[in-house]
């Protein structure tokens, strides 16, 4: 079995301060995922005294893997939660560069927010404060969270194995992309990564069987019929 990552992961509340206690409910929530993977949370109450807190919020923001927006009727009021914070999440979320998950804390119109295309939690986009049981709220919330999670490693793993592949690295590739599909087992680049180390390590059999899980998985991704037919040519 491959090893976990060590790489941290950071973790950003984007959330207005009426939210707290909810919010320091959810983190309680994640303490058991913490512990299994590296993850740093970071929100506002941590910044120390005398450090200039818009300089401070926007490294961190600027910084983070994972960005949580905590939707609530103060969320939304806020002009700095939601113009400053939330634009800027949303521009590292559609480079790439994070991923901006929604959380609705309490019923509040969200319709059309620049958001809304997002998947939400908790399920059913039902509100935290709506659920009957908040628990069961929190434990669907961190079930969707440590989804991200991994998909997150399983990108830094196949980041990781391209740097090996362009190096002629193959066996390490090989590794990372392995990495990668044993946190996400449906991460398409990692098995098309895997695919191509495998091709030039000349065990093409394995390899025709990685481009033809891509093709079960995603059956638009042109990339893996290319080298399914290489493979199958060498």
């Amino acid at each position: 079995m491959a090893a976990e990552p060590s790489r941290i992961i950071n973790l950003f509340y984007c959330y207005a301060r009426e939210d707290k206690s909810i919010r320091d409910d959810l983190e309680r929530h994640l303490t058991n995922l913490k512990r299994q993977y590296p993850i740093a949370t970071w929100h506002d109450r941590e910044i120390s005294p005398g450090v200039e807190w818009e300089r401070e919020i926007d490294s961190r923001l600027s910084t983070a893997h994972i960005i949580l927006l905590l939707v609530s009727p103060h969320f939304m009021a806020s002009q700095y939660c939601y113009s400053v914070e939330m634009k800027r999440a949303l521009e590292r979320h559609e480079t790439g560069e994070a991923r901006v998950v929604p959380i609705i804390l309490r019923p509040v119109d969200w319709e059309d927010a620049p958001f809304s295309a997002l998947q939400v939690l908790p399920k059913e986009a039902l509100p935290v404060t709506s659920w009957s049981d908040r628990d069961l709220a929190y434990v669907d919330i961190a079930s969707g969270i440590r989804k991200v999670v991994r998909e997150r490693y399983a990108y830094f793993a196949t980041n990781e194995g391209n740097t090996h592949y362009k190096n002629k690295h193959y066996m390490e590739a090989l590794d990372s992309y392995e990495q990668a599909i044993h946190l996400d087992s449906n991460f398409v680049p990692a098995y098309m990564g895997k695919g191509d180390a495998l091709r030039e390590l000349k065990r093409y059999e394995e390899a025709l069987a990685a481009y033809e899980q891509i093709i079960r998985l995603d059956s638009n991704f042109v990339s893996a019929y290319t080298g399914k037919g290489e493979a199958l040519s060498e």
